[in-house]
């Protein structure tokens, strides 16, 4: 896994000077250096928008008791998506806005899914649940009007 990243941190470098160079001859210097900008604002704007949309879905399965963990998944992407974007080049903005992409997102959650399992140890009786405590007997739960 090492070296794949070795690999990867060497090969984008690489890649996007290259780019970089290509572009420039093609279109020259000015206009090479304003699509960086411009893609990285318009992909900031984008992930802002889409950002607000999940946090407003994550709280309404939360309000609801249901676990948002498509909709967490999607924001962690969002996350990439916004750093990639932020990096200067043409490779990191295209997988930045494959990112931005819904069903892109869907089809890399089911693949991250398949190899991922999550086991659950909770249970919801109180009193096997050590985050709970050590639930006694002989305890009496008064009202506010019943003590002083």
């Amino acid at each position: 896994m090492g070296r794949i990243l070795f690999l990867v941190f060497l090969a984008v470098p690489v890649l996007e000077i290259g780019l970089f160079i290509i572009m420039g001859q093609a279109i020259g210097i000015l206009p090479t250096m304003a699509g960086v900008v411009v893609t990285a604002v318009i992909g900031s704007y984008v992930i802002r928008k889409q950002g607000l949309s999940l946090i407003s879905e994550i709280q309404s399965l939360l309000g609801r008791g249901a676990l948002p963990a498509r909709q967490i998944a999607d924001g962690v992407m969002l996350a990439i998506a916004g750093a990639l974007l932020l990096t200067p080049g043409y490779l990191t903005d295209f997988f930045g806005f494959l990112l931005l992409v819904p069903i892109v997102r869907g089809q890399v959650y089911n693949i991250l899914k398949s190899r991922i399992t999550v086991k659950s140890s909770f249970s919801s009786s109180s009193q096997s649940n050590p985050a709970y405590g050590k639930v006694e007997e002989n305890i009496v739960d008064l009202d506010d009007k019943d003590w002083r």
